[in-house]
C-alpha cells in the first residue's frame, strides 16, 4: 500500500499558503443599489472605496465623511500608495451628488500631487440592452 499522509501534507500546506496569501476586495458596508452596466471591469484589489447613497450621504468605511471629508481622505491615502478610487453610487444619487465626489477626490489627489488619479464608478453587473 503507498502512503498518502506526505500528499495530504502537501495538499494542507497549499490550502494554507493560498488562503493567507490571498486578497479580498472590501467593500464599503453600506447597502447601494448600484446601477447595471452595459459592459463592466473588475474591481481592483486595492482601492479607495466611496459610498454615496440614495440620500446623497458620503461614506467611507462605514462612516458619513460628508462631502467636505473626500479630499482630506484622499490625499491622506495617496500619501501612502497611489490607489484608485472607487465611487459606489446608488442608482437613485442624484447625478450632480455622484459628480461632485468624483471632482472631490480628483482636486484630493492634485492636492496629493496625483493628478493622474483613476475614479471608477462601481455598478453591478449586466447585459447590454
Amino acid at each position: 500500500m503507498i502512503d498518502m499522509s506526505p500528499l495530504i501534507d502537501c495538499v494542507f500546506i497549499l490550502l494554507i499558503f493560498f488562503i493567507v496569501t490571498t486578497t479580498f476586495v472590501e467593500e464599503t458596508g453600506v447597502e447601494v443599489d448600484k446601477p447595471q452596466a452595459a459592459s463592466s471591469v473588475n474591481l481592483e484589489k486595492q482601492s479607495i472605496i466611496i459610498a454615496l447613497t440614495e440620500e446623497g450621504e458620503v461614506i467611507f468605511n462605514e462612516k458619513p465623511i460628508g462631502f467636505s471629508g473626500i479630499q482630506p481622505l484622499i490625499r491622506r491615502k495617496l500619501q501612502r500608495e497611489e490607489l484608485p478610487v472607487i465611487v459606489e453610487a446608488d442608482r437613485s444619487a442624484d447625478a450632480g451628488d455622484l459628480m461632485r465626489v468624483i471632482d472631490e477626490a480628483k482636486i484630493g489627489a492634485m492636492a496629493a500631487g496625483k493628478p493622474e488619479l483613476k475614479v471608477s464608478v462601481a455598478t453591478r453587473k449586466g447585459g447590454g440592452a
